[in-house]
């Protein structure tokens, strides 16, 4: 179901003002059905939708537009789902940041049992091209796995594991401790397929125990614990554009 009132604009209008495209270029977007609407493929010209109210997503990611952009570094603790709800009553994202003022979403996913950094922000721009793959952002986890593995199995990672999807990217990949019976090693990629990481280390025989990203793009963790989140400086926002080629100016002031 769609709201229509006053407040309602053009479907396209909202998309090219989130920055993701030009006004004809978000037309097409909704003609090839790249657009949903609460949930809903949206593939007509006519739809009006109230961007406050409604969830809108091009590709599968949540687009927002609002005069004041915001842009935070949040450490995602363990057994949390990178989502604004869950239907299954699980925690998301949201039940950390109970204070937001304004409506926000993650940038890309991690894993429910997976811990780490996450952009949130209501850039679109931003996060459109924080996840698209021409643009290559590392990210970088640290790993915890079953076994010790052989330079080997970790030239194997380096060079790319053939997955369902294809081979996947080189990667860094190096030793941080050795445990008894375990292994942390660091991986450094900027591919973000289902499970990659986890799916990887299995094929070269070392089940992953835990992943922890540290860093995305040029942002680290520091002093974040999980759970806990804070706003980013204007020299991080300024560097993630730079690392996205979008102009600066566009950022909020």
């Amino acid at each position: 179901m769609f709201f229509v009132d006053m407040s309602s604009i053009r479907l396209q209008k909202v998309i090219a003002q989130a920055g993701l495209a030009s006004r004809r270029a978000a037309e097409e977007m909704i003609r090839q059905g790249r657009v949903e609407v609460n949930g809903v493929v949206v593939n007509a010209l006519g739809v009006r939708v109230d961007p406050d109210r409604e969830e809108i997503l091009v590709d599968g990611q949540p687009i927002a537009v609002s005069s004041e952009k915001v842009y935070f570094l949040f450490y995602k603790p363990k057994n949390c789902v990178t989502t604004l709800n869950d239907p299954q009553g699980r925690k998301t994202i949201m039940d950390f940041m109970t204070d937001l003022t304004v409506r926000v979403f993650p940038v890309g996913r991690l894993d429910y049992d997976a811990e780490g950094l996450l952009v949130i922000t209501n850039d679109g721009a931003l996060g459109h091209r924080l996840q698209h793959p021409s643009f290559e952002v590392t990210k970088t986890y640290e790993v915890k796995v079953a076994g010790h593995p052989t330079e080997k199995a970790l030239n194997e990672l380096r060079r790319g594991i053939q997955l369902d999807e294809g081979r996947t990217a080189p990667a860094q990949v190096e030793i941080l401790r050795v445990l008894p019976h375990k292994a942390w090693i660091k991986i450094v990629m900027h591919q973000g397929w289902y499970r990659q990481i986890k799916r990887m280390c299995d094929a070269v025989g070392h089940p992953v125990l835990k992943i922890k990203r540290t860093r995305y793009g040029p942002l680290k963790v520091g002093r974040l614990t999980p759970g806990s989140y804070r706003t980013l400086s204007r020299k991080e926002i300024q560097e993630l554009f730079r690392t996205v080629q979008l102009d600066d100016n566009k950022q909020a002031g």
